[in-house]
């Protein structure tokens, strides 16, 4: 196709776009409006200064609130001295990989500048969060969590929380910067040390309060944000309803205490229903000796304050730290097939255990050196970041930016850098296998999609797992968890085009190359249809390779 001729599909196909949008926008759907400035301040959670992301000062950040359809505009001002990029952790971002807010996708924000995302919470409901993408900026805060509410018109599976909704954000935290991380312990292959704490709404032990209406039930929005530690939270004399899971209602069980691996999300109900008290929300690291502990106190409204240090200590509901609990644990967590979520149908109504699946990708995770470094790979390619963005890459034909990989381990003699891409055809129900080999816990992040969690076992997968698997009711989320010496088997169906991060949700690992990218397309368009996939929009920036390109010159 000429460039003229391409230019006129690709005005055709913003306006498409353009007058969808507006339309939906205009009627059930809001437009939600935001302006973020980021910026530096030192905040001691632990007692040590030290230099934290902020997002209009606050650490963490302010809660995008949302719901269902309603289209984001997310301007953020990056007031640092480094470039800067956002991503949304588990939303969906249907269409529309061009606001993922990762190096394959996005330009970062330079020092000094704006860019606006948008974006529609399409067809989605739960909780999730959003944190930095670059380098070691996730161990520095700028994190913050991000709620998709029902509409009116699809109720939840349980009556509305006559107390309302608290976002619980918790995870690790290291007192060193990420400067020393890199020159200490990445950069010269050494494995990041254990953090120093954990920290609960961004304050230390004794210092973060979450108040419960007497009588009242209570939704928490339990995000790990940490930057590598699974972790495990209860709260004292209270029972945890589960009832979400990433964007998934859960059937509803009661626990004592919950496992929440890094980069998931939970929502639980918690009923005020005990003795004023005050009460402690606890929670204690899994698989780290020696164990961490982060406290805040639960107030009862009106009832008095704790004093420092009464906290019981201890994991809750069995103090056992064993991998097998928490397979056991995980496996317990499903989908609630009776009702629905940002739809009005049950869940249940997608059969995925009698779909064909198309093709089957199998992740195995290692350790090499490469180029005299120790790295992390995934099917003998530790990911090296482009400077040009992969999706501005592939769209604007820029040739050498990234490998077609297969999807599969392939035999070669020696590990190698590179900057992997899995081409994987759109609509194809895949099964995805991730094979964890190594003596830690790995836990795996899809952008763009959620995926049922069909199986879990140990040692190594082969095709007769599948007589093992979930096949009627699998949870369906966006980030699983894979046991030391274990595999796990998710199942999802690719019917959101684009190039789409697939990234360990271990901070240290992710920077060593454990990480590589799904490009989901027909194969056939120069210009995808916009129902199967949004222009690039018409603020990208463009850096590296297509730096000088404009749309229409590739």
């Amino acid at each position: 196709m000429m460039n003229g001729e391409r230019l006129v599909a690709i005005f055709a196909a913003v306006l498409a776009v353009v007058i969808l949008m507006c339309g939906a926008a205009d009627g059930e759907n809001r437009y939600v409006f935001v302006n973020w400035e980021v910026s530096y301040a030192v905040r001691a959670p632990l007692g040590v200064a030290k230099r934290v992301i902020t997002i209009n000062g606050r650490f963490p950040g302010p809660l995008l609130n949302l719901t269902t359809n309603d289209v984001a505009h997310v301007n953020v001002v990056n007031t640092l001295d480094e470039p800067f990029l956002l991503t949304w952790n588990g939303l969906q971002m249907r269409r529309n990989s061009w606001n993922d807010g990762v190096t394959g996708t996005n330009c970062p924000i330079p020092p000094g500048s704006n860019w606006t995302y948008v974006f529609q919470a399409k067809d989605e409901v739960g909780s999730f969060f959003y944190r930095p993408s670059l380098g070691l900026h996730a161990a520095a805060g700028g994190h913050g969590p991000i709620r998709v509410n029902n509409r009116p018109t699809v109720p939840a599976p349980f009556p509305h929380p006559d107390g309302g909704d608290l976002d619980v954000l918790i995870g690790d935290w290291y007192n060193m910067d990420a400067p020393r991380m890199r020159a200490e312990y990445l950069d010269v292959g050494r494995d990041l040390p254990s953090p120093d704490g954990v920290l609960v709404h961004g304050l230390g032990p004794y210092e973060a309060d979450v108040t419960l209406q007497p009588g009242r039930t209570h939704r928490l929005r339990v995000h790990n944000v940490g930057a590598r530690t699974s972790l495990r939270f209860r709260v004292q004399g209270h029972a945890l309803l589960l009832v979400e899971a990433e964007g998934a209602y859960t059937q509803q069980r009661r626990y004592a205490a919950l496992d929440v691996h890094a980069g998931q999300s939970v929502s639980v109900l918690v009923t005020a229903d005990q003795r004023p008290g005050p009460y402690y929300l606890v929670v204690s690291s899994l698989f780290v000796q020696p164990e961490l502990v982060g406290v805040a106190n639960v107030l009862y409204a009106g009832g008095r304050r704790p004093k420092p240090g009464n906290a019981p200590l201890g994991r809750g509901g069995g103090d056992d730290d064993g991998y097998a609990r928490s397979m056991d644990e995980a496996r317990s967590v499903r989908m609630n097939l009776t009702c629905g979520a940002a739809r009005p149908n049950p869940q249940g109504s997608f059969r995925y255990g009698a779909i064909r699946v198309d093709r089957t990708i199998l992740l195995r995770n290692g350790e090499a050196q490469v180029a005299g470094r120790r790295r992390c790979t995934v099917n003998g390619v530790s990911f090296a970041d482009a400077a040009t963005p992969l999706k501005l890459a592939d769209r604007l034909g820029v040739q050498g930016v990234f490998k077609v990989v297969s999807g599969r381990p392939e035999r070669r003699k020696r590990a190698s850098l590179g900057t992997a891409v899995i081409d994987a055809r759109y609509r194809y129900f895949v099964q995805i296998v991730f094979e964890n080999s190594l003596p830690s816990l790995q836990t795996w992040h899809l952008d763009g999609y959620s995926f049922f969690v069909a199986g879990m076992g140990w040692g190594k997968w082969t095709p007769n797992a599948r007589s093992t698997y979930n096949l009627v009711d699998a949870i369906y989320r966006s980030t699983v968890q894979v046991y030391p010496a274990s595999w796990t088997a998710v199942f999802v169906s690719l019917d959101n085009e684009g190039i789409w991060n697939l990234r360990s949700q271990d901070l240290g690992r992710r920077y060593l190359g454990q990480e590589t990218y799904i490009k989901v397309s027909q194969g056939t368009m120069e210009v995808p249809d916009p129902r199967d996939e949004l222009p690039m929009p018409s603020n990208a920036l463009l850096c590296g390779k297509a730096k000088s390109l404009k749309l229409g010159q590739a």
